[in-house]
């Protein structure tokens, strides 16, 4: 069944006496309406723990910020990453980031191993990939080695792949959260044609 692009409205929350200010997406337009609340709910639940990662109970909060951006939305893929920011205290604030993609016809949310056909050396392929940026763009690696990113630190924007690592997990801070971004097009060997990224693939 073909699904047009959702609408994806901006919700907020804000609690001024703590400075607490998020802003959230809510998913509308999807043809089937209890998968549309089942994402929406989804989202919401990443978002909370994303919020309590990033210290939304702490006393010692001084400042939470939470923000969202739309990387895909077509061909029936909606893929969103979710941020938040908070300052504890001391030196500087911790941003995090949470990204979640979605089949929208069948409300799957994809992991980083089944964008990939079963079987295929993907983890290999795309630890190399981001070793030749590592070295090219002349990153510092503060863990010692370049390891492949976590399962879910990855969302699609339009015909590529960007994996990320979170602050501190490969780079000093002053290098922020480290995207890497990797065109299908050097992946499509492995990509399930099914998937996300099949499908960004057949796209013009």
């Amino acid at each position: 069944m073909f699904q047009r692009p959702v609408i994806v409205h901006t919700r907020s929350y804000t609690d001024t006496d703590r400075n607490i200010f998020v802003y959230y997406p809510i998913v509308t337009g999807l043809n089937n309406a209890t998968l549309q609340e089942s994402l929406n709910r989804t989202v919401i639940l990443q978002l909370n723990n994303l919020l309590r990662e990033r210290d939304a109970f702490d006393p010692s909060l001084v400042e939470l910020q939470g923000w969202f951006e739309v990387k895909t939305n077509q061909r029936g893929i909606l893929s969103i990453a979710l941020y938040a920011y908070s300052y504890t205290g001391g030196a500087h604030g911790l941003t995090t980031i949470k990204t979640l993609t979605f089949d929208l016809t069948s409300g799957k949310l994809y992991t980083l191993s089944e964008l990939f056909k079963e079987g295929a050396d993907y983890e290999n392929v795309l630890l190399g990939l981001i070793k030749d940026q590592v070295k090219a763009r002349d990153i510092p690696v503060i863990t010692g080695e370049v390891t492949p990113p976590e399962n879910d630190h990855f969302y699609v924007a339009d015909k590529s792949l960007v994996l990320y690592y979170q602050l501190y997990d490969l780079a000093p801070y002053v290098y922020g959260i480290t995207y890497f971004p990797i065109s299908i097009y050097d992946l499509q060997d492995i990509i399930d044609e099914n998937g996300p990224l099949g499908e960004m693939l057949g796209s013009v």
